[in-house]
């Protein structure tokens, strides 16, 4: 078996390798997480340089074309990779959204989230935090508290998410919540999307001896979510 990389792939990496020496920010340089920890002025720089990278192309390289991508091999995905690496470029600042939601949304979501959410994954135009882990979920989900109750309209949540990173800087979260407490654990969970601005949400950073805060808690306090923020069906999360 061979494991060499096609003529195809390494004229991919001379591509892009040329490119960040050509347009990587020099004061970016060496701030591979910085979006983690990052304040309101850096993520500013962070998501001109994402807008920057989706204009070239290297955004949501995966993702078919018909949402934006360029449907991008795996191999070409680990180049991109690389070279950001060896560029000590940062990573996106929104990566939950490009890797996490975004194929999400494309497999699951209505036409509708998907045109009004997708576009503005990849520009970052609208940043994503991920509300799963809890104080008493954290790798086993299926033990989440989180509680939204249906209502006419859509849903009131209350709970608590805990090591949520981005929480402090994001527009939106993607969600998993109760639904149906006398389900079996595994189920009666639901995915919402959920606008940070919302009235009810609280946001802890929680800091380190460094001073500087890289998670966060996140409370949910009668906070209303729209029916169409549903993603998928009701209790199958």
């Amino acid at each position: 078996m061979n494991f060499d990389f096609t003529e195809h792939e390494e004229a991919f990496r001379k591509e892009v390798r040329h490119w960040l020496e050509a347009n990587l920010p020099e004061d970016l340089r060496g701030r591979a997480f910085a979006s983690s920890r990052a304040g309101l002025n850096e993520v500013r720089k962070l998501r001109a340089w994402q807008q920057t990278m989706h204009a070239a192309g290297y955004v949501g390289m995966d993702w078919p074309r018909e949402f934006g991508g360029r449907g991008a091999s795996i191999v070409e995905m680990v180049i991109l990779y690389q070279e950001m690496a060896r560029a000590e470029s940062p990573q996106l600042v929104n990566r939950g959204g490009v890797s996490m939601l975004g194929p999400t949304l494309m497999r699951h979501g209505t036409p509708a989230q998907q045109r009004r959410f997708l576009p503005r994954i990849l520009t970052a135009e609208e940043l994503w935090c991920q509300g799963f882990s809890e104080p008493n979920a954290g790798s086993d989900l299926a033990n989440l508290q989180t509680r939204a109750v249906r209502e006419a309209d859509g849903f009131r949540v209350n709970g608590q998410k805990v090591w949520t990173s981005m929480a402090h800087v994001a527009d939106w979260c993607f969600l998993l919540v109760r639904t149906d407490p006398a389900a079996p654990r595994h189920k009666g969970i639901t995915f919402l999307l959920v606008d940070m601005k919302t009235p009810g949400i609280t946001v802890r950073p929680l800091r380190q001896l460094t001073g500087e805060a890289e998670f966060n808690e996140v409370f949910f306090d009668n906070v209303r979510v729209p029916a169409e923020n549903m993603v998928a069906n009701l209790n199958e999360g």
